[in-house]
């Protein structure tokens, strides 16, 4: 397939990106071409509970860093409608979004919710005991992510807003520019720009910032403490916390679209079948069997109305 780069994708049709693809704390999520949902690992809380789900063009998985009192995980789907589904932990009313509307993207953080709507404006649901859900009185915005506790925004012009906990200087990228792509992770932020260069900002006791050197970056995704960049040739890039092998990327070839999870990696090929690795205790990596992923830019179009 041809590689556009974010920007140029933005420009080419309407500028919010759909991931197919969702990595959690312990389970996997994707979006068939076809718009039904699979998900696979643990389902504690019904979080893999969406095989009914219908016409969905994005999806989310609640992630969070690895502790005893961790684990407890959501899944939210975006529908071509604009309307939004969920699964799983509700304790903090995460999953309470059944009455949005025109909402262009998703993003799942540890207990909360965050949703990109069509006129730029974002919603939130769920806790906000650090301020992560602060988001109602920004505008403009193209892009989302969250966190375990703070919730990044991209806005059009390229500069990034960032709400929440700043323990580690997580939301220090105010100065940040010509950005076209933003991942949250636990207590790091990650940034693409319009050159393929990365920028982060935050923890980096695991070394998940050391991205200052990578070039030709085309798609980024932040872990827990792991940073992922897919390169516009379709191999993949990792930084940081290599226990469990989260990072053993090096060998895929042909990936159009990457997630990660708190101890996992996600990465889709071109011809629309899974890879993964990193922590499988549950099964989350158990994703070599499905076939036909919808690809990044197939769900753009679809979304924009031009197929």
């Amino acid at each position: 397939m041809d590689y556009y780069s974010p920007m140029e994708a933005a420009l080419k049709v309407k500028p919010w990106p759909k991931n197919t693809i969702a990595a959690g704390r312990r389970h996997s999520v994707g979006i068939a071409a076809d718009g039904t949902v699979m998900a696979v690992g643990d389902n504690k809380h019904g979080q893999c509970d969406v095989g009914d789900w219908r016409d969905v063009v994005a999806v989310a998985a609640g992630n969070v860093h690895m502790a005893t009192n961790t684990g407890n995980a959501h899944t939210i789907g975006l529908i071509s409608n604009g309307t939004v589904v969920a699964a799983g932990w509700n304790k903090h009313h995460q999953c309470d979004v059944n009455d949005w509307q025109d909402i262009a993207a998703v993003a799942a953080g540890w207990r909360y919710t965050i949703g990109l709507g069509a006129d730029g404006k974002v919603v939130a649901a769920g806790r906000n005991h650090e301020g992560q859900c602060n988001v109602s009185h920004w505008r403009d915005i193209i892009a989302i992510s969250a966190g375990d506790w703070h919730t990044v925004g991209l806005q059009s012009d390229g500069i990034v807003l960032a709400a929440g906990n700043n323990r580690y200087g997580q939301c220090n990228v105010n100065d940040w520019d010509n950005i076209v792509a933003v991942a949250a992770g636990y207590l790091h932020t990650v940034g693409l720009k319009s050159d393929g260069t990365v920028v982060a900002a935050g923890r980096n006791h695991e070394g998940q910032c050391d991205v200052s050197h990578w070039n030709g970056i085309v798609a980024i995704a932040a872990g827990s403490n792991h940073t992922i960049g897919l390169g516009a040739d379709g191999t993949v890039k990792a930084a940081g916390w290599n226990k469990y092998s989260q990072c053993d990327v090096d060998s895929w070839r042909d990936i159009v679209a990457v997630a990660a999870g708190c101890t996992h990696t996600l990465g889709l090929q071109q011809n629309g079948i899974m890879v993964a690795v990193g922590d499988n205790e549950y099964g989350q990596c158990d994703v070599s069997g499905w076939r036909g992923i919808g690809l990044p830019g197939e769900s753009f179009r679809a979304c924009s109305g031009e197929i």
